[in-house]
This record gives structure tokens, sequence and C-alpha cells, in this order.
């Protein structure tokens, strides 16, 4: 059980008392806060806070309380627009919880950093009215929900974006792993019941993301064709319970407008036929490269209404210029994104990263972007941006803990046996029927593996 029910098992209140006093008039005259730790690990954490509204219905509030240590900071949170000086914290809400009538609450979350202890707050004030209470500090190994059961999508059912992150059925933040298709004009043999069997059961993926080159021999070549292909891998991930990420693999030319017209054909034709499923996302540009974000954001408001009029409710990724690096591959920032955003709702933006090519500044601009950004990590491979070379573990490793603390979903590249360090089985594997066995995966394979088939935490409730 959660830390909050545990506590409450044990006699102990974290409820705030009713203010007695407060401002008139769109100001709360009073409130409840519950803080619970969720999880916690070397100097990190997360935390969850639902604020309940007592007092007169408020069209705008702001939640403020102060972090007991000094190393205590607030990393990156959810829900609403937080913010932290020394050590006092604000949370603004936003514009979906930004009403809350007498009695609604508002579940909010963040994560956390620490340097010493982790104590938590005590004090919590709603639009400047304090909510007293007692709060006790969390132990050590905080205890934890048990692990949902089912699949993947009979979990979390229809996905969307909340804030800054992709969100399930029950509003609540998840992270989904997984592994992305080669191109499928090239190894579609590495793609059939026995290897998606594997990679939902034994590496416990949680989605397939579904490589459709434009070019480079595929969807120019044999548009109503590759279509039927990428339709047949959506079935076939959905029959599984995974997620499946259908990726108009644009590469060469790097200028998505060059493809507009086919994504407006494609998108339209896959939309209207996956409407009804809940485990499709839409990725409608690869790796834009050589070109302006202002290009891909015209591109991106363009083809998102056609996959909008048939399928309302995706979500949508937008690849980001500088081969889907927010353009830190070109030399800018995040920056030139979060300050000219698309235009469009129930979107999420791409970051791709090659461990052994990309490091502590795409890393840093990944946190710093994940804040005012809801990011998917829809390609990303343990070597150099080459796909070749040798495995960079501990890059590897520093990349795929980050993702974790900021539950940004990711998709590896690739579950193939090419002739490439970034292929997770090797050469000839595709031929057989195991797909699982340290025999065939190579040391990206193997690395991938154990992170993907740990136990998936999706919340509830």
């Amino acid at each position: 059980m959660k830390r909050l029910l545990a506590l409450l098992a044990t006699g102990v209140s974290i409820v705030g008392l009713t203010a007695l006093a407060g401002p008139p008039a769109q100001a709360a005259t009073g409130c409840k806060a519950e803080y619970t730790i969720t999880s916690q690990w070397e100097g990190g954490f997360q935390a969850g806070v639902k604020i309940t509204n007592l007092g007169d219905s408020v069209s705008g509030w702001t939640l403020g309380f102060t972090m007991p240590d000094a190393g205590q900071k607030v990393v990156q949170g959810w829900n609403a627009a937080w913010s932290q000086s020394g050590s006092a914290v604000t949370a603004d809400g936003v514009d979906w919880n930004l009403t809350l009538s007498t009695g609604a609450s508002a579940d909010l979350g963040f994560v956390g950093s620490f340097t010493g202890a982790n104590p938590s707050p005590t004090s919590f004030t709603l639009n400047g009215v304090t909510c007293t209470g007692s709060v006790t500090d969390p132990p050590t190994d905080p205890p934890t929900d048990p692990p949902a059961t089912g699949t993947p999508v009979a979990v979390n059912g229809q996905l969307h974006v909340c804030g800054v992150h992709l969100c399930n059925q029950y509003d609540r933040p998840i992270q989904l792993r997984g592994m992305s298709t080669h191109g499928i004009q090239w190894f579609g043999q590495c793609y059939g019941d026995a290897s998606l069997d594997a990679l939902a059961q034994d590496w416990k993926s949680d989605l397939l993301r579904v490589a459709m080159y434009v070019q480079e021999e595929g969807y120019e070549t044999d548009p109503a064709g590759f279509t039927s292909r990428v339709n047949g891998l959506v079935d076939m991930a959905e029959a599984r319970g995974m997620y499946a990420v259908i990726d108009f693999h644009t590469l060469t030319p790097g200028d998505p407008n060059y493809n507009l017209d086919r994504a407006k054909t494609f998108f339209s034709s896959v939309a209207a036929r996956n409407a009804d499923k809940k485990n499709v996302i839409y990725e409608i540009a690869n790796e834009p490269n050589g070109v302006s974000w202002t290009a891909v954001k015209s591109y991106a408001e363009q083809v998102i209404p056609v996959i909008r009029a048939a399928d309302p409710d995706a979500v949508v990724i937008v690849g980001t210029r500088g081969w889907s690096s927010l353009g830190v591959s070109d030399g800018a920032t995040e920056s030139e994104v979060v300050n000219n955003p698309v235009n469009a709702t129930n979107i999420m933006y791409a970051f791709h990263f090659y461990a052994a090519s990309h490091k502590d500044a795409y890393r840093a601009a990944v946190s710093r972007a994940a804040t005012q950004l809801p990011l998917f990590v829809s390609e990303f491979g343990t070597v150099s941006a080459t796909g070749g070379g040798a495995v960079d573990r501990d890059g590897s490793i520093a990349w795929l803990d980050l993702l974790d603390r900021l539950k940004i979903s990711y998709a590896n590249w690739t579950y193939s046996d090419a002739d490439e360090g970034s292929a997770a089985f090797k050469s000839g594997t595709c031929e057989g029927t195991d797909y699982s066995s340290g025999g065939v995966l190579t040391e990206s394979g193997a690395l991938l593996k154990s992170r993907i088939s740990t136990a998936d935490d999706f919340p509830t409730s």
C-alpha cells in the first residue's frame, strides 16, 4: 500500500486542519493536504500531494509549502506549474484543474532530489491559507503499491498527455519501456508471432515502435503495401497487450515537409483504420535534420489535424530538429520549442540519443526540458549515432536511470538482428524461433532486456 494508507492504518494523521480564518471571496477558507512519498532512491524521490479545498470555490489556486531540509529540491513535477525559491515551494493550478469547487481535490506530484535527510514538509497553504497537520517522515524504503496485473494496455487503457507526462486512464503519470523495429522493408522476418510473443512475454515490453521508412526503399515505393504491413503489426501488438508507436520514419531528406502529402495520405488512412484502438501512438516525423524548428512546427500543425479528424484521442509524438535532439545537435537548446510550441493538444516531443555520442550536455537538456515539455524518447541506442561501434554501457545506464527518474517513455533501436552494434540480436537470430536466451542476445540486447523486463510501476489510483 501507499505510505498514506499505511500511516492511516497506524492512526497517524496527515490531514490538515480547516483554517478558521482567511481572505474573503475567491480565497480558500479551509483546506486539507495529503503528502505521500511514493518512491525513494539514493539522492532522489517521488512525492504526491493531494490538496482538497474545504472553503469557497476558487477559480485559481496556489499550493505552498516549505522543504524542511536545505538539500531538498523539486526537479520536475506534473499537474501544476512548480517552482522553488530557496526552501519555499509553490505549485500553481493549470488549465485542467484551475477551478476547485468546495470539496474538490487536485492530485499533484513531483520528482525531487536531496543531499542530506529527506523529511516531509509539515505545513501547507492553499491561496495563503494554512492547512496545519502532521506528516510522519518517510521510511528509508517506503512501501509501494503492489504491481498492477494485466498487460500494459489492459492496465493503462487509452493514454493521454497531462502536464509534462504521459498519463493513463487513471490520470496518473506512467513510463512505457520497449523496443523499436528496424526498417520493416529490410527486417520483416524479425517481426512474426514468435518474436512478438517473446517481446511481450519474456522481455515484458510495454510497446513496439513500428519503424516505417518513407524513403530508403520504404513507403514511397508501395504506399498500400507498407500501410498494410504497419496495420498488421499494430494488430499483433494489440493482441499481446502492447502499445504500438506508428513511426513515419523520415530521414533523408531531413525536411519533413518534403513528405507532407505522403504523411497526410498515410496518417489519414491509419488513423481512420485504428481510431477505435487504445494502443496506438502516432509519431509523425522521425528525425528532422537540416531544417529549422519553424519548418518542423509548420509540418506538425498540418499533419496533426489529419489524425485528429479520424482519431481525436490518441497521443501524437512530434519530432524535433537536429535529429530529434530538441535542436541540441544543431547548437540550439530546448528553449526554441518551449517558446514556440506546436499549436495542438495531447502531443509529446521526440528526443533521440545514442549513448556513446550524446552525453552530459544532452542529458542536461533533457533534464531542463522535462520540466516544461512532455518528452518521449521514441528512439535511442546504446552505441554511437551511426548505430554501430561498441556499447557504451555506463552511458546507457546513466541515460536509462535518468529516464526512469523522470518517467520518460522510451523505445530502443533495435529489435533486430542487423549487423550493427545497436541490434538486440546476433546475426541470423531472426531465422529461428529463440528471441530471449543469452545465446541470441548481443551485449546491447542483454542490457535492454534486463531493464525492460523488470516490473512496471503503473499506478491505478
